[in-house]
Formats: structure tokens, sequence, C-alpha cells
């Protein structure tokens, strides 16, 4: 049997309404999250009340889904997000000195964002790209094999 031809009503009665109906405004959740992310840079809190608005859902339940994945931010990011690879090969091969070095020439920690929201600083447990350990992004762009000398480089980069 095909599952568009499954009546859920049938099925489970009144409550197949109520899923339905609902099951329609969570497909759109996650939908709408990114649009504001991607519109704002994070998520606000007072977009996210006008969406639990919007929606009928619970500020708490919409907190819920949007901490649940990692991509969404509740707080300003940087222009640019500096990643660090610390999987196995690149932290073997110095992935520490990089995110040391990027620590203090930024005076950031780990996770954090700059005041002027030029730079936020992030690990991550796999790029991979172990064949070009240690590893760090800058947005999009790769950075690979960095040792002493292409720590300036990435440094470099990342102000420009």
């Amino acid at each position: 049997m095909d599952i568009e031809e499954i009546n859920v009503e049938e099925k489970i009665g009144p409550v197949g309404e109520i899923l339905k109906e609902e099951d329609g405004k969570l497909s759109v959740l996650i939908h709408f999250l990114q649009i504001i992310q991607s519109e704002e840079g994070y998520l606000p809190g007072d977009s996210l009340a006008k969406l639990s608005k919007r929606l009928g859902f619970p500020l708490s339940e919409i907190y819920g889904v949007a901490s649940f994945y990692k991509q969404f931010n509740f707080k300003p990011r940087g222009k640019k997000v500096v990643r660090v690879c610390m999987g196995t090969a690149c932290y073997v091969r110095g992935a520490e000195n990089v995110l040391s070095g990027l620590k203090e020439e930024f005076d950031i920690k780990e996770g954090e964002t700059t005041e002027d929201l030029r730079i936020t600083l992030e690990t991550v447990g796999c790029v991979g790209c172990c064949g070009l350990a240690p590893v760090a992004t800058v947005n999009d762009a790769v950075f690979g094999e960095i040792v002493s000398k292409k720590v300036d480089k990435l440094i470099k980069s990342i102000k420009e």
C-alpha cells in the first residue's frame, strides 16, 4: 500500500485531523528558522516570539526545536566564522597550536564572537580533510597543512 493511500482519519479518528494540522506547521518551522537566521544572522528572541504567535506554537517548543540543531544560533555571530578541526588527525598534527595562535591573535576564546562581530571562533570534530591535517576553515574556505608559517597566512586571510 502506498503511503499516500493511508487515510489517517480512518485509522485513528479525530486525532488524525489534529496531527495533520500540527505536522503541517512543524514541517515549515525549520524552514522559517532558516529564513530568520539567514536574514538576521542568528535567531533573536523577538523574532522567535513573533514566529510563535504566527504558527500557534509555544515559544518553548520553538526553542526546543532550534536548540536541537547545531546550525541555529541564539547569539550574533561574526562576519567570518573560523572553525579549527580537532579530529584525531588534526589534533595529532598540531591543531591545538593553531587554535592557541588564533585565540592569542584575536584575543578570543573558543565559542566566542569578537565584540565588533568580525570573527567567531569554533572547534569542530572533523572537517573531512584528514589528509591535509591540521585544517581550519574560514567561512567556506579550507586551509590545510597549517604549520607555523601557514598560521600567519590563515590570520592574514581572517583579517582581510
